[in-house]
């Protein structure tokens, strides 16, 4: 049977529209930066669906002529189009027809169709798109904003507060390896950083900057660069590695030679620090989100992530409060095991929608089961474009409504049972975690002031 077909399908499929979302998770850049830019189709192609480019044969050379606003736009789709027709049905390819379509009228993206689509997508950037794609469009009524200031140098005092609630990431303060990223450190916080106890002054620093900028929580985003394991290190040992790695001026060792320190000797100092973090958020009150499973871009190493190493920092702080990212893909079943087991481990569908629909399908069927209803969020949008936020809502929205209505069908759930969890799971969940006073629903949302 096709659920989708039913009434019943539809009566909550209807409710689910109206609920406002909590977005726990986006990297988006402020409408102002992206005002700064030439945007085209391939503005589309700087995200997730490059990936899988990359991943079907495009060399990286390619992928980055193909975001050259300067080069002829029929040059680029002659170089697209073989790859295209590849990786156009992967959750990723069908989030952008879903948004070509929704918010371009354009049915789908071909040799037909490039073109136009192509200047719509240009014609849209101007003042006035994020509000109508994110609360217009998309219904969601404040985003958890990850900012990478790479990506965009917005402070965070000016960020957006109708759109976006900011989180502190705090990675660099953890997994210094040489003098040059101390430097680094140094200029962000405006301070010397000659010993382990001035380093953790400037931890101090940037979470005090943070909070009285109103930062919503801390984002650790290190299973890019180490495992999640982080062991309890005595701070003596911790003080050695500083020291040791204090000496050399780069990562390739200081003028005689010597070798830098490597990731095995920095370690202990890593995860010292990391635990210092899990503190001060603690002393704050910040829940801290931490990204776990599958890694955006390619080649990544993928046993970093897996969510069950940081079963010791879940034991070590009952007080503090984790936001556990990505589903943990493909950990999901791992990660279901931390949420029902742990009182302060939440688990977190962020990405999962485009990464695979029938993944989070599968995924929500077995966290209903086995995790409390409390802790359980469905939606991150995770993009770094306004239109991938709001193609990842409406994929979240009819896989909510999809699984909720088969859960009723089999009679595991009661309807109204299915409704309430709805409104849990794509707000209220993320709303009370986050400390966020919003109200239910599209016909309130013009009156919050998050």
């Amino acid at each position: 049977m096709n659920i989708q077909a039913t009434e019943l399908y539809g009566r909550i499929r209807a409710e689910i529209e109206d609920i406002s979302l909590i977005d726990t998770h986006e990297h988006l850049m402020s409408e102002g930066t992206r005002l700064d830019q030439r945007i085209d189709l391939f503005y589309w192609f700087s995200h997730y669906a490059s990936s899988d480019l990359v991943s079907a044969g495009m060399s990286e050379r390619t992928l980055e002529e193909l975001r050259d606003p300067d080069r002829p736009l029929s040059e680029r789709w002659a170089e697209f189009a073989p790859i295209w027709r590849e990786t156009r049905t992967t959750g990723y390819g069908r989030a952008l027809l879903l948004a070509a379509r929704d918010l371009f009228d354009i049915d789908d993206i071909n040799e037909s169709t490039y073109r136009g689509l192509s200047d719509k997508i240009g014609a849209s950037n101007h003042s006035g798109w994020y509000e109508y794609v994110l609360k217009e469009r998309s219904n969601i009524a404040l985003a958890i904003l990850d900012p990478l200031e790479d990506f965009d140098p917005t402070p965070l005092e000016e960020i957006k507060r109708r759109f976006f609630a900011p989180v502190i990431r705090v990675d660099d303060f953890v997994v210094p390896c040489n003098r040059v990223e101390l430097r680094a450190l140094e200029g962000r916080v405006g301070l010397s950083i000659h010993s382990l106890d001035d380093l953790l002054k400037a931890v101090d620093v940037a979470f005090e900057r943070a909070v009285a900028a109103d930062v919503i929580g801390v984002k650790v985003g290190l299973a890019y660069s180490r495992p999640l394991a982080f062991e309890k290190v005595a701070k003596a040992d911790a003080e050695r590695v500083f020291n040791q790695l204090s000496r050399y001026p780069s990562a390739f060792g200081d003028v005689t030679q010597q070798p830098p320190v490597s990731w095995e000797e920095a370690k202990p100092l890593q995860d010292y620090l990391m635990h210092q973090v899990v503190r001060r958020a603690i002393e704050y009150h910040l829940p801290i989100q931490i990204h776990t499973g599958l890694q955006a871009g390619n080649g990544n190493f993928l046993a970093n992530s897996n969510p069950l190493h940081l079963v010791n920092l879940l034991v070590e702080y009952p007080e503090a409060r984790f936001d556990l990212f990505h589903a943990g893909y493909p950990y999901q079943g791992r990660m279901a095991t931390l949420g029902k087991n742990f009182p302060n481990a939440y688990v977190d569908l962020c990405w999962v929608h485009v990464i695979s629909p029938w993944v989070a399908r599968q995924t929500l069927h077995e966290w209903i089961e086995t995790v409390p209803a409390n802790k359980i969020f469905a939606f991150g949008g995770d993009y770094i474009f306004v239109e991938g936020a709001y193609a990842h809502s409406r994929m979240a929205r009819d896989n909510v409504a999809r699984v909720l209505a088969e859960k009723v069908e089999t009679g595991y759930l009661a309807e109204d049972e299915a409704v309430g969890l709805a409104h849990k799971l794509l707000r209220e969940n993320a709303a009370r975690f986050f400390r966020i006073p919003v109200t239910s629903s599209r016909s309130s949302q013009r009156e919050e002031t998050p």
